[in-house]
This record gives C-alpha cells, sequence and structure tokens, in this order.
C-alpha cells in the first residue's frame, strides 16, 4: 500500500493494538501499514477475530493504537488535544455499522438529523427549515421519500440500513466508515447497500472505506486488504 499511503489522504502508520486480559496480553493489530486514496473505495476483508474492525475504529479515531498513528492529509491525528480530536471526528468521518444503531424513539427524518444537532457547535449554523430539507432530499435519494415518518420497528433492514447511512452522510463527512453494512441483512437486501455505496462513490466521489467478511464487496473496490490475525497478508488493487 505504499502508494496509497504516500498520497497522504488517510492513512496508518506501524499500528498495534494490544488489550490486557488478566496476566495476558492479546495482539489484536500487528504493524498495520495502510493507505486510503481520496474518492476510492478500500475493503478490509478478514474472518472474525481478525482485527478488521478494530482497525476501522483506530481510523476513525473511535479508539486509539497501543503504538503507531493515524495521520490524515498529513496531519498526525495522535498529537491533537481531544476537543480537536472530537472535532476532527465530527467533520472527516461518518459512520455506519452492522446493527444501524437506530434511536428507536423517533422516526427516520429525527434520526437523520440526529448528527446535526449532536455536532452543531462544529458546523456551520444552519437553520432547522435547511436541515430538514437536506435529511429530507437525502432520504428521497436512497429511495426512502415515502418512509420519512416511519420508525425503525416500521422498516426492513435495508431500509435501516439506508436510515444509518443517509445519517452518516448528513454532516458530509470526507470518509464514509462502515462495519459490516451487510452483516445483519439477507442477500437481496445486503446487494441493494452494495449498490447505494458504489453509487454514492461513483456521483460524489465520496471516500469510503469498509470492513466485511462478504467477498461481493471486492467487484466494488479500488483496493482490497486482507487482515489475518492482525495482519495484512495481501493486498490487490482494482
Amino acid at each position: 500500500m505504499t502508494e496509497a499511503f504516500n498520497n497522504g489522504f488517510l492513512c496508518a502508520r506501524d499500528i498495534h493494538k494490544e488489550y490486557k486480559v488478566g496476566k495476558t496480553t492479546l495482539r489484536v493489530l500487528d504493524g498495520i501499514n495502510l493507505g486510503v486514496k481520496k474518492s476510492e473505495i478500500l475493503i478490509i476483508l478478514g474472518a472474525s477475530g481478525a482485527g478488521k474492525s478494530t482497525l476501522l475504529h483506530i481510523l476513525g479515531m473511535l479508539d486509539t493504537p497501543t503504538s503507531g498513528y493515524v495521520s490524515f492529509k498529513g496531519e498526525n491525528l495522535s498529537i491533537v488535544g481531544q476537543r480537536v480530536l472530537a472535532e476532527k471526528r465530527n467533520r472527516i468521518f461518518g459512520f455506519v455499522f452492522q446493527f444501524y444503531h437506530l434511536l428507536p424513539d423517533f422516526n427516520a427524518l429525527e434520526n437523520v438529523l440526529m448528527p446535526r444537532l449532536i455536532g452543531k457547535r462544529f458546523f456551520r449554523a444552519k437553520s432547522k427549515k435547511e436541515n430538514t430539507e437536506k435529511a429530507v432530499h437525502l432520504l428521497s435519494r436512497v429511495g426512502l421519500g415515502d418512509r420519512i415518518n416511519h420508525r425503525p420497528d416500521e422498516l426492513s433492514g435495508g431500509e435501516k440500513q439506508r436510515v444509518a447511512i443517509v445519517r452518516a452522510l448528513m454532516n458530509d463527512p470526507e470518509v464514509l466508515l462502515c462495519d459490516e453494512p451487510t452483516g445483519n441483512l439477507d442477500t437481496k437486501s445486503g446487494i441493494e447497500i452494495q449498490e447505494l455505496i458504489w453509487e454514492l462513490n461513483e456521483s460524489t466521489k465520496q471516500t469510503v472505506v469498509i470492513v466485511t467478511h462478504d467477498e461481493r464487496f471486492t467487484k466494488m473496490a479500488g483496493s482490497v486488504v486482507r487482515i489475518t490475525d492482525g495482519k495484512i497478508v495481501n493486498c490487490i488493487k482494482n
């Protein structure tokens, strides 16, 4: 991944991650070097327990490495203060998870608007009307224009994941990080989510990193990285 690392967009340098379990040290990541090019889709493949989700969380600054660092556009993110780090995380990344994490008491529109409410101090002030119009537009774009008032328990799995993706896009992230985005979906819904991510990348040049064990994602990727036992064992550039 030397070429991608040198472009200075989103990079991981010599990442190690260990956890203490009693007197035992559990090594999850063991010297990961990885680079993500702007506007590409990068797939991180691996079996359960390989360390891929931990790597994604470190890339998105949801977790910190035991050693090594992550940089974005050449800036070492390990040396910035917590307040600045939180601001950068809100500005740079959108997160999509396997189990959606939608708030059950709020409808689709309200769930999508939540990042704007939580992160409002990090962004240029927008009126409620502007934010709502943007949310409705995004939901309509992913085929949920007639479902905006439905709560999560009234939506299918694929619809919930579409809401989650729109929520992640609400703050215009530079990088979309997806952790097993189709892992909780049936085959048809999974293919639809794959196609949606591909369309977003094609139409908006959205940079996307996807952690998955689903080999079907490799067809849409610019780069594919395979992790085994916390190490990169294979890298393919399409």
